[in-house]
């Protein structure tokens, strides 16, 4: 009798972005380093102080392109994010605060800062299944927001397992069709569980005519199962863009998405998604609305379950009041801190590499992790992955010594990637986000801690959003709020430097 050893499947092959250039000059700095070379030549023929007086400009303006940090941001980068902080709180902006005793308008409380001009709408999809829509007035863009009920991957064979990842990677790179779209999210969020589903569910259900020892025991399990047990929320955002940023009525865009709801969701569950549905614009707010103040969860779960529905609305899903520091973001009952991927994990990885990261974390208020993706058209994706096959195959054939064994592997990983476009395989590019929110500022460095040890498990390199920790946070919400959507410069330009 043979047995065969079952294999758990591994993943990986993902690749840092190449940028046109020489090195980490970028193409900015290429261009800038011939063309100073030719300016520098013509002023040698006059002499040699000449030459000297237009060089010294030329590089004292190239080498902060050169240098560069671990996630590739260079020194102009740098210095734009502090000019950026320093002009903020010269002008007040790290401040906010709303309701009837502040200068805002009609006295409510919108969300604050890349929220601050959205307007939520509402439409119905085919089945008639009501679906809110963000309207981001400033960029023209649309946010769709999906909740799902994934299936745990405990007890799950690992083919399963492997087949659920592949129906999810077929689902992204569909997204690369999808007309419009500009971007998509995923936001894990756990939180302790207040306990308040489980009393809503079983104390009203209780038989007053049973024992009174089964009914001790009945109220006992509802009191004590909140303090070891935690909530875990699943969205998926759908941001897009009107094509040639024509102006649309906005009720039109609504008609469309409603025709996209369904094949979505469907997508959604066969990637292991379990139970999808899409939010209503007042779970939309609910959702904000706990994130600014995670201490009305409770009351909002307890409006809920003995209403139906909470009447909550966007002009009111936003904090009282906000503040933000160089590292940290406080606002209502909460304060977070966000970190920024830096560095995926080398290698291969195993479908649990995020299992740390996405479990409930003691000491924690709440806690998401925001997974960005931006699909690239697949003319696009050609043109990227024939690049990267050319660019490996020519350092691993200049290179020598101890170095071969990594530029043959990255041979090998561009022509995997080649191969597999080829065939029909999506590309896209992501990112990962993290923010958790504890009860004051005193908790702040044992959630440091927390983070370091998370990311030492998966081997991912994460760094805090410092000097920009309220647009951070904003970014991990449910809200569809893309990075590179909300940039002065555009997505071409910052690829070039």
């Amino acid at each position: 009798m043979s047995t065969e050893a079952a294999i758990e499947p591994t993943y990986g092959n993902w690749r840092r972005p190449r940028r046109p250039g020489l090195g980490p000059l970028g193409l900015i700095g290429t261009v800038g380093v011939f063309g100073g070379l030719v300016l520098v030549l013509l002023a040698s023929l006059v002499s040699l102080r000449a030459a000297a007086t237009v060089a010294t400009p030329i590089v004292l303006t190239l080498t902060p392109l050169a240098v560069r940090t671990q996630d590739g941001r260079n020194l102009y980068q740098l210095l734009t994010v502090r000019i950026g902080w320093i002009r903020r709180r010269s002008r007040g902006e790290h401040l906010y605060v709303s309701g009837p005793l502040s200068p805002r308008p009609e006295g409510r409380f919108p969300p604050p800062g890349l929220l601050g001009r959205v307007e939520a709408r509402e439409g119905r999809d085919a089945y008639d299944r009501p679906f809110g829509v963000l309207h981001h007035r400033g960029r023209n863009l649309y946010t769709i927001v999906l909740r799902c009920e994934p299936d745990g991957g405990s007890l799950v064979d690992p083919d399963q397992v492997d087949t659920w990842v592949a129906l999810w990677g077929e689902w992204l790179s569909r997204l690369a069709h999808e007309p419009g779209l500009r971007g998509a999210s995923v936001v894990v969020e756990t939180a302790p569980d207040p306990g308040t589903r489980l009393a809503t569910e079983v104390l009203p259900r209780l038989d007053q005519s049973a024992p009174e020892t089964a009914r001790a025991v009945m109220r006992e399990v509802v009191a004590d199962y909140p303090t070891a047990s935690s909530e875990m929320n699943s969205y998926v955002t759908l941001t897009y863009g009107v094509p040639g940023n024509q102006r649309r009525d906005p009720e039109d865009v609504l008609a469309d998405l409603a025709i996209r709801v369904p094949s979505l969701l469907t997508g959604l569950v066969s990637a292991g998604g379990g139970l999808a549905e899409p939010l209503s614009a007042e779970q939309i707010a609910e959702v904000v609305r706990v994130a600014y103040d995670p201490a009305c969860a409770a009351d909002l779960l307890t409006v809920r379950a003995e209403h139906g529905r909470t009447g909550l609305e966007w002009a009111d899903a936003g904090p009282v009041a906000a503040v933000e520091t160089v590292d940290a973001y406080q606002h209502d009952s909460g304060v977070s801190r966000t970190w920024l991927l830096t560095l995926a994990p080398r290698g291969s990885v195993r479908a649990s590499v995020l299992r740390t990261m996405l479990d409930a974390s003691a000491g924690t208020r709440r806690k998401r992790v925001a997974m960005l993706y931006r699909p690239i058209d697949p003319g696009t994706s050609a043109r990227i992955v024939e690049s990267d096959r050319r660019a490996a195959q020519f350092m691993a054939t200049s290179r020598r010594g101890m170095v071969q064994a990594r530029a043959a592997a990255e041979v090998r990983a561009a022509e995997q990637a080649a191969a597999e476009e080829a065939t029909g395989a999506g590309l896209v590019e992501f990112s990962l986000m993290l923010t958790i929110t504890v009860d004051d500022a005193a908790h702040l460095d044992e959630a440091s801690v927390l983070v370091r040890n998370m990311t030492g498990a998966t081997r991912i390199a994460m760094r805090p959003a410092n000097r920009m920790q309220a647009a951070a946070f904003t970014c991990t919400l449910p809200a569809g709020v893309l990075p590179w959507e909300q940039t002065l410069l555009p997505h071409e330009l910052q690829e070039a430097m």
